[in-house]
């Protein structure tokens, strides 16, 4: 990344009137630092406004030097995926209702993004995740996840029954919703809800957790972030799953295909304002240490 930042891209849903808050007081900003805007072309015509430029989402990470997403931690997933094979960081401003990776506060936002642009924030590597369903008759695809890879039932109220693999060792048999498997980033989204162990982001670790299992042994357990984990279906009358990275399909696993999941060779950088406390937002976003004294 160059420094002083000359070119920025914005991903948010700009139609969203908290986010259009924010992207209206950022685009002067911006402007008149001397900073091209790149968006989605994608974007509705007329938003967020005149004074940028519209690409395709593929050339943002080409293109740029700075993303900042603008929304939940959503947004900046889906952004993560946009620079997952470019050394593009990401600034995230909160304007939804967690915010474990969007961590810049609106009221904050110009500051923070001024120290972005010259290059003052701490820069956070995070590893990806990739996942890749191979299919039966020899077809494959492949995505990359920053939180975590799902694999759950696609439209029918029956469980699936399903094995998992661990560096191609059989480890169980499941019945049940389906399965994540998150990196250490993702341990506090839809892992955590399924009972799964918060894991500070820097461990090389990846957590297992069953969705909804049929039976209560069936829990999360932790391996090494270096392990392949492979999970395949067992043949039932309509048996279907999505497989999911980060909120959007990757596609349907059906039985004789099987997904594969592991540490991807790409990271992304967060960029956070100086003495950014992982242990603070854990405590502000999960209600920790309410009614004690604070330290």
């Amino acid at each position: 990344m160059a420094f002083p930042v000359r070119c920025c891209a914005l991903v948010g849903r700009f139609e969203d009137p908290r986010i259009a808050e924010s992207v209206s007081a950022l685009l002067p900003h911006l402007a008149r630092r001397g900073v091209e805007v790149l968006v989605s072309e994608h974007n509705p015509p007329g938003v967020p406004g005149a004074d940028v430029t519209r690409v395709a989402d593929a050339e943002l990470g080409a293109r740029t030097d700075l993303l900042i997403a603008i929304g939940g931690d959503g947004t900046l997933l889906h952004a993560a995926r946009l620079v997952a094979r470019r050394a593009v960081p990401l600034l995230g401003v909160n304007r939804g209702r967690l915010g474990f990776l969007t961590d810049v506060m609106p009221q904050n936002m110009l500051q923070w993004v001024d120290a972005a642009l010259a290059g003052e924030l701490e820069a956070d590597r995070r590893q990806l995740l990739t996942a890749t369903l191979h299919q039966a008759d020899g077809r494959h695809a492949q995505a990359f996840a920053l939180n975590d890879v799902v694999m759950q039932k696609h439209d029918t109220g029956r469980t699936l029954d399903f094995d998992t693999r661990v560096n191609g060792r059989y480890v169980n048999t499941h019945t049940g919703d389906g399965i994540i498997v998150a990196s250490a980033t993702g341990s506090t989204a839809y892992a955590l809800s399924c009972g799964g162990p918060i894991i500070e982001p820097h461990l090389e670790a990846l957590v297992i957790a069953p969705i909804c299992a049929h039976t209560l042994s069936d829990r999360p357990i932790v391996v090494s972030a270096r392990s392949v984990i492979e999970i395949a279906l067992h043949e039932r009358p309509d048996t279907r799953a999505n497989v999911i990275c980060d909120g959007a399909i990757l596609g349907s696993l059906v039985p004789g295909d099987r997904l594969e999941t592991r540490t991807a060779g790409e990271h992304v950088t967060l960029l956070h304002p100086p003495a950014h406390d992982y242990y603070k937002i854990l405590r502000s976003k999960l209600h920790w240490g309410r009614g004690s004294v604070e330290r």
